[in-house]
């Protein structure tokens, strides 16, 4: 671990340490799935007391990590999550904006990264996971995101348009290897796939993957930092070279 992840291993640890003593839940910032896969490290170490991820919606990459349960507690306290929907003033004039374009107006605020989960673009309006503690501020404050003047509101409700979105992808690969599939469809080369591995970017199932040579099984879910999300359909038959034919679903 590096000096930040030693940190948050430590945060993790008090966190779970903190709600096992007091009897009330305790949450983290929102965390890539990097900083997921140290809590996946230091598990236990920790309290015994019942962990769960969630970022607003099922699919979401950045999610919070909250200890305690309903169960244990004898309360339910839900996630300290809000969702802002955040729309252009005049639709026809705005920006084709970018999930880099919406991060970067929200990190010129000043806001803190761990306060802001996933940034979720349908057509020109996006919806922007955050703590409910930031929803104010947000809502006060982001006016224009690049050249585009926006107005944001706080949705009381969660949108159809906010949840995840799948995409069927048909694929023909020689072998189910991980490096495989990723180089395939995200149409990157073999070396740039394994480069991924090597920079910790690849999570199987909410855990980092560092083996490139591991074998795709159905069902799983894959995470590519910087690329996207997909869950592995199967395979679906053989070509007459021998390749597989396999479908992956892909978040869109």
């Amino acid at each position: 671990m590096n000096r930040d992840e030693e940190f948050l291993a430590k945060r993790i640890i008090d966190l779970a340490d903190q709600s096992y003593r007091t009897g009330l839940y305790t949450y983290t910032g929102f965390l890539n799935q990097q900083e997921q896969a140290v809590y996946d490290s230091v598990r236990k170490d920790a309290a015994p007391v019942t962990a769960t991820l969630f970022g607003g919606v099922e699919g979401c990459e950045r999610q919070v990590l909250r200890f305690g349960d309903e169960e244990s507690l004898g309360y339910d306290a839900g996630f300290p999550i809000c969702c802002i929907e955040i729309r252009p003033l005049i639709e026809k004039f705005s920006d084709a904006l970018t999930h880099r374009d919406y991060l970067g107006a929200l990190m010129h605020l000043g806001i803190d990264r761990s306060t802001l989960g996933d940034i979720m673009i349908r057509d020109k309006t996006a919806y922007l996971f955050c703590l409910d503690k930031m929803a104010s501020f947000i809502v006060d404050n982001l006016d224009q995101v690049k050249h585009t003047h926006v107005k944001c509101r706080l949705l009381e409700e969660m949108p159809e348009a906010v949840r995840p979105q799948l995409q069927a992808v048909k694929l023909i690969v020689p072998s189910m290897r991980l490096d495989v599939v990723i180089a395939k469809l995200y149409h990157l080369s073999r070396s740039q796939s394994i480069a991924l591995f090597r920079e910790k970017k690849i999570f199987v199932n909410g855990r980092g993957q560092e083996n490139n040579s591991g074998i795709l099984k159905e069902t799983d879910v894959v995470s590519v930092r910087g690329h996207g999300k997909f869950i592995c359909d199967g395979i679906s038959g053989e070509t007459k070279k021998g390749n597989l034919n396999i479908q992956v679903s892909k978040y869109v």
